[in-house]
């Protein structure tokens, strides 16, 4: 893979509670990421920036929600995630940085 598709393929962590809930039970991190990208890819990338080593990925496709707009109908973004399960010892902390 080369270097340039490393930083297209993670968009960045996704946040939320069911995301939190994940990470402190389990050894997972959730990540957005582009979507065209494959397990290999991910796994390859996230080992590569953050110098963790990666048990295994999964993906998950949410499709955007049709809302109700005064214009009519409108649609939110397609999201593709992906559920990083890192190895024994392995940590990633997007806090450390602040």
């Amino acid at each position: 893979m080369n270097p340039e598709r490393i930083f297209k393929v993670l968009l960045g962590p996704h946040i939320s509670e069911k995301a939190t809930i994940v990470a402190d039970g389990s050894q997972q991190v959730v990540f957005r990421v582009a979507p065209d990208a494959t397990k290999p890819e991910i796994k390859r990338a996230v080992e590569e920036l953050f110098n963790v080593k990666v048990d295994g990925v999964n993906v998950l496709n949410v499709k955007g929600k049709t809302k109700r707009t005064a214009r009519g109908l409108g649609k939110r973004n397609d999201v593709r995630k992906a559920y990083v399960r890192l190895a024994d010892g392995s940590e990633i902390d997007f806090m450390a940085g602040e």
